[in-house]
């Protein structure tokens, strides 16, 4: 898969999706985490069913390095709740499918799982497995205003994805949290110094190249990276044409339209155009975009915190990415479900509980988050917007027209389909007319 940025970059992405995953979740309590969420030793686990004790152990996708992103977490939330003892274990996994079999083996086992955290690509293969996770409906009830209030500060969107995408059998089993959409990070320098004009508002494809084309004749720089990260690079692509590379029910391909194939087009003109690199190679965007040497970054929050290391904060400016058929964007989101097996399901929802709070919103953003706070309020707030690019919040607003990441059960093996085709169009060794249709073959073997 090729390079999106130089792992060595102060911008720390290179991004295939399923990192992209790792810095949606609670991610963001150290500027180093990627992810956070949770797991337990093989034995954890209280046994009192007690709101205001007990043990809860944590089940999350990563490796023990990340563990240290927890202490602040629970330090935080041990000011309101110091008999609740949270641990936390990470599951190495190559991808979702493997992660939840991983995690319903240490259950039938015997390991004492109370909390999940799960990303859009696994919430429908964990709610899919009969008896792993238990249904939240009594718990809501007990606390109705307190999740009313979240839902009301909340785009409704992530109320209805949560239903439509981690509900096979219409129960709720997760409370959603931060999510990440796609924006573009341009630096006002290399757009200035070109004459270029930044977008008031939105702006076209059309437009996008235009801007590029003076930027590469008085500057030299590229206008923006092209690479092949299935939520990064393809889908803001499609999205912003009105495609995608599945139906809304995820169960129909449709990588092969005419308006995924001119998109792939499109990124592969702007390479021959020379306003972006040769996809493939050791490109250091983070590096290249402080130097001047390149115009734009696509991203959701994660690159705030390397602006911050850049110190490009106020050199840089978020714009909705460009536009074809209409404003899109990928969007992926972070979810808690609990387990049916654990001991302690009150302790648990106690702690899931203060995860939509608007403390623990406010204190994720401030600190450092990677992702965009679920709530509005909070998105649109000083938590948020501080030491943080102008146009942030537009990555918030993006919510009112993204596109859930396509994620069916065999999501891996689509990702790695859908990449390795887009990669083969951008790099020039397939005609996209080809390349999508072949590709859009091989994933309707893999959905039912």
């Amino acid at each position: 898969m090729a390079r999106t940025i130089h792992p060595a970059s102060p911008l720390g992405i290179e991004l295939s999706r399923r990192r992209a995953l790792q810095a949606l979740g609670l991610v963001a309590l150290t500027p180093a985490a990627l992810s956070l969420a949770g797991c337990a030793p093989e034995g954890g686990g209280g046994g009192s069913d007690d709101p205001l004790s007990g043990t809860l152990t944590f089940v999350y996708m990563g490796d023990a390095d990340q563990q240290k992103a927890f202490k602040q977490l629970f330090e935080l939330f041990n000011e309101q709740y110091p008999d609740i003892e949270l641990k936390a274990q990470g599951i190495p996994s190559g991808n979702w499918a493997t992660f939840s079999n991983a995690v319903a083996t240490k259950i039938a086992g015997g390991a004492k799982i109370d909390i999940i955290q799960i990303a859009t690509e696994g919430q429908r293969l964990f709610s899919s497995k009969k008896g792993l996770l238990h249904p939240l409906e009594d718990l809501i009830a007990q606390d109705q205003k307190v999740v009313d209030e979240y839902w009301s500060d909340c785009n409704p969107n992530l109320k209805t994805w949560n239903t439509e995408y981690a509900s096979p059998d219409g129960k709720t089993y997760f409370m959603p949290g931060g999510f990440n959409t796609m924006c573009l990070y341009a630096n006002k320098d290399v757009f200035a110094a070109a004459g270029a004009e930044l977008p008031a508002a939105d702006w076209t494809w059309d437009d996008f190249v235009a801007a590029g084309t003076l930027i590469k004749e008085k500057t030299g720089a590229f206008l923006v990276p092209a690479a092949s990260g299935y939520f990064t690079d393809v889908m803001p692509w499609l999205t912003t044409n009105g495609a995608s590379t599945f139906d809304a029910e995820w169960s129909t391909p449709s990588y092969d339209t005419d308006a995924a194939i001119e998109s792939a087009e499109f990124v592969r003109g702007l390479v021959e155009q020379g306003l972006a690199p040769e996809p493939g190679g050791q490109f250091d965007a983070g590096v290249q975009l402080q130097k001047g040497e390149l115009a734009t970054l696509g991203g959701g929050r994660w690159p705030t915190l390397g602006m911050r290391d850049l110190d490009m904060v106020d050199k840089v400016r978020i714009v909705n990415w460009p536009t074809r058929a209409g404003n899109g964007s990928p969007v992926g989101w972070d979810a808690w479900p609990i387990t049916e097996s654990s001991q302690n399901k009150q302790a648990a929802w106690t702690f899931i509980k203060f995860l939509i709070s608007k403390e623990a919103s406010e204190y994720f953003a401030t600190i450092g988050g990677t992702i965009v706070p679920a709530r509005n309020s909070v998105a649109n707030s000083a938590a948020f917007t501080d030491n943080a690019p102008e146009g942030s919040p537009l990555l918030s607003e993006a919510m009112s027209f993204a596109t859930p990441i396509p994620s069916p059960d065999r999501g891996a093996e689509c990702q790695k389909i859908i990449e390795e085709a887009w990669l083969s169009v951008i790099s020039g060794n397939q005609k996209a007319s080809v390349a999508l249709p072949a590709a859009n073959e091989k994933l309707a073997e893999l959905v039912p």
